[in-house]
């Protein structure tokens, strides 16, 4: 008695092998190229920095009372800054209720919310309260204005929208 083996598999009824159909392929492909793009943004996380992460915000949130009471000097002082941003160049142009008040020359850093390394930190010299300075070209998009002494003892916020508002007037309290 001889015992025979049958296989259940059918043969294609072409006769080619599967490896040589387009379907297996492109049923392979799909999860495959999940995969792939998983690791290429696993990648992406590992080696770029968390620019919206604060090592030490416990710290931060107890220094905002700090400033918030600059901001409330920029007010007692009555300061507004009139702001001009060009291609290469910003200038700023101050008011007080004193002309007393207004400093020899500015701190001005430009924030981008969310990419710290496109941030700017530029130190402005001006004269009768008109200061002006370089600055590297700045990308299109929403950008933070902060104007400070150079004591740092007030400060003004406001916020720009490159390309629309190159001329913004920035007040005490308009964060």
């Amino acid at each position: 008695m001889t015992a025979t083996i049958r296989s259940t598999a059918r043969p294609n009824e072409d006769g080619t092998p599967w490896y040589r159909q387009k379907w297996p392929w492109i049923l392979i492909g799909i999860p495959g190229t999940s995969v792939v793009l998983g690791f290429v943004l696993l990648y992406f996380a590992i080696t770029t920095a968390d620019g919206l992460v604060v090592d030490d915000y416990y710290r931060q949130g107890r220094a905002i009372d700090q400033t918030m009471a600059r901001s409330l000097l920029a007010g007692d002082l009555g300061l507004v800054a009139d702001l001009s941003v060009r291609s290469d160049r910003v200038s700023v142009s101050l008011s007080a209720n004193n002309t007393a008040d207004l400093p020899e020359g500015l701190i001005v850093t430009i924030i981008h919310p969310t990419r710290a390394g496109m941030d700017q930190v530029l130190r402005l010299a001006g004269d009768s309260g008109v200061y002006s300075g370089p600055v590297a070209p700045l990308r299109i998009g929403y950008w933070r204005i902060q104007i400070e002494d150079e004591s740092r003892s007030w400060r003004l916020n406001g916020a720009v929208n490159l390309p629309s508002e190159t001329e913004k007037r920035i007040i005490p309290y308009d964060s």
